[in-house]
């Protein structure tokens, strides 16, 4: 896996000009992308190098619009918007996922990392769960989930009765009750599950994503209002590698789900 050099660029950059357009950033040789430290979606190691999902897709990206390369600069997620509008960045690929008041600030590429609602079940998925509505409508399925969180609350609106929804205190205890067939699902993000089985190395166990009807909250990366042509050209270069798999390719080894990203849209999380 190719790594990035990072530019601890925590001022203004001090270059003369500011490139804004894809030809600035073909001729420059380089686009300047504003990461934080936040594995999996970024990821700084001693060295000051940086790899991670979403500079891994950026940098890509831009080989393909003809940038070679990219410099990463870490900046706090609440600078990262200000900086990008004040030309310190050309783009934002961080994790900063989409809000329709961000929206409002940026020009967001499509979906590029997701964390939606996952289930972890049996291998093959044996009662065929891909909703919450699926486990309510199953008089004997059983779903675990943290209490109070999120799926939880997910689960019960959909009509699974009380007794039916497992309290489970933390991860390793839900992976342990769906193991020993205590529970016939377990439901948390997908970014959680895929931690989960990475640790646990059981093949005996997957995880479906995203859970249908359920939250998708996605990233993109955000370019300034006026480089929206630069966006079109980001976007046309993303869409081919979600086609063709060079997308999850690259996004799921860092344990995120391709499927999610592609089951949602700009226009639905910015709500236009």
């Amino acid at each position: 896996m190719r790594k990035t050099l990072l530019t601890l660029t925590l001022a203004a950059a001090p270059f003369a000009a500011f490139a804004d357009t894809l030809d600035d950033l073909k001729a420059q040789g380089f686009a300047r992308i504003a990461i934080a430290n936040e594995p999996p979606f970024t990821s700084v190691a001693a060295d000051g190098t940086v790899s991670g999902a979403a500079p891994d897709v950026a940098r890509e990206i831009f080989k393909r619009l003809g940038v070679p390369e990219v410099v990463a600069s870490i900046s706090e997620y609440g600078a990262m918007i200000p900086g990008l509008q004040a030309r310190r960045h050309d783009a934002i690929t961080a994790g900063l996922f989409m809000k329709p008041e961000r929206c409002q600030a940026v020009a967001y590429s499509e979906p590029v990392l997701c964390d939606a609602e996952a289930f972890l079940v049996p291998k093959g998925n044996p009662k065929g769960y891909k909703s919450y509505a699926d486990i309510a409508a199953d008089p004997e399925g059983t779903i675990g989930a943290p209490g109070g969180g999120t799926e939880e609350k997910l689960a019960l609106e959909a009509g699974v009765p009380r007794d039916r929804v497992i309290v489970v205190p933390d991860g390793q205890s839900g992976l342990k009750m769906l193991q020993d067939g205590r529970i016939d699902v377990y439901s948390l993000p997908v970014l959680s599950i895929s931690d989960l089985m990475a640790k646990a190395g059981d093949p005996n166990l997957e995880m479906f994503a995203p859970v249908v009807g359920a939250p998708v909250y996605c990233d993109g990366a955000a370019f300034r209002k006026e480089d929206a042509s630069l966006r079109d050209a980001f976007d046309v270069e993303l869409a081919k590698m979600k086609e063709s798999g060079e997308f999850a390719a690259i996004i799921e080894p860092y344990g995120f789900s391709a499927a999610a990203a592609m089951s949602t849209s700009r226009a639905q999380l910015c709500g236009e």
